[in-house]
């Protein structure tokens, strides 16, 4: 029992560091269900109220813009779950790389911590990554820690040295990405779904509308104008869901690549620092 004792806490302290600092929700297929819920009871119990309607009946003509969304049928709670999945999934991204950047500027951390390190301040760069946290302050207080075992270390070679010292600074910016990136995937297949179900529900309302125009004696024109509405709400709602998910995932994707940038260049930073000083 005495002679595992030792290899225990090495084993805890590399548990501990695979884990990301990036909060977020881990699965979104729960979001999607819980947005479905509330859109379908918002569009049975409020847009279909007969408060919206002639005679107080959902199938009289509407009188106000809810009854008008409620006539664009049942393609209307889809796209509206898509819409309303787009814009949790943002707040939720919004929150994430607001931790991910850490408590103070990105660019002033990454020149301080090269400061330190030109000075050979390993703990001084240490504290502040403990005082920055977030993302990339992750990264680098990985990498320094095995930068201070490898300049304590007498047994290997500079370059197995270096070496790993980069397949750590790897590891740990690998460890992180996922995370930064998570649910993204979604917001970029919203904006082709969005667009597709609202052109379906365009489609459905036209065929609608064409039925009324082909009856036989003069056109129904109650079932016409619910055809053009059907058609027009679901256009509206598509290219709505569309557009907010395309600005939505260029956004979080150019502050991710702002964030890998500044992690590569502490990254490289410290390796050569290691390289020129050893």
């Amino acid at each position: 029992m005495e002679a595992q004792k030792p290899t225990a806490q090495p084993a805890k302290a590399k548990a501990a560091q695979n884990k990301t600092n990036v909060p977020g929700i881990k699965n979104a297929f729960l979001v999607i269900i819980c947005c479905a819920v509330i859109c379908v009871c918002l569009f049975i119990f409020w847009f279909g109220n007969g408060i919206h309607f002639e005679d107080g009946n959902s199938e009289g003509h509407p009188i106000n813009l809810w009854g008008t969304i409620y006539k664009g049928g049942v393609i209307v709670p889809i796209l509206q779950t898509l819409f309303l999945t787009v814009i949790v999934l943002s707040v939720e991204r919004w929150f994430a790389l607001s931790a991910a950047k850490g408590k103070g500027s990105i660019a002033k951390f990454v020149a301080a911590v090269k400061k330190c390190l030109a000075n050979k301040d390993i703990a001084g760069a240490q504290e502040l990554c403990k005082k920055q946290k977030g993302s990339v302050a992750a990264v680098v207080a990985a990498a320094l820690v095995r930068y201070k075992e490898m300049d304590e270390n007498t047994v290997l070679t500079k370059e197995q040295k270096i070496a790993t010292l980069q397949k750590e600074v790897e590891e740990a910016t690998a460890l992180e990405m996922p995370a930064l990136q998570q649910n993204l995937p979604i917001v970029a297949t919203m904006t082709t779904l969005g667009t597709l179900v609202g052109l379906l529900g365009t489609v459905i309302g036209m065929i609608k509308s064409f039925q009324a125009l082909s009856a036989s004696g003069a056109p129904d024109s109650t079932e016409l104008s619910t055809g053009i509405s059907e058609a027009l709400i679901n256009t509206a709602f598509g290219i709505a869901t569309g557009a907010f998910a395309v600005i939505s995932y260029n956004f979080y994707t150019n502050k991710i690549d702002n964030l890998t940038y500044a992690i590569d260049e502490i990254g490289f930073s410290i390796v050569q620092t290691f390289a020129a000083t050893h």
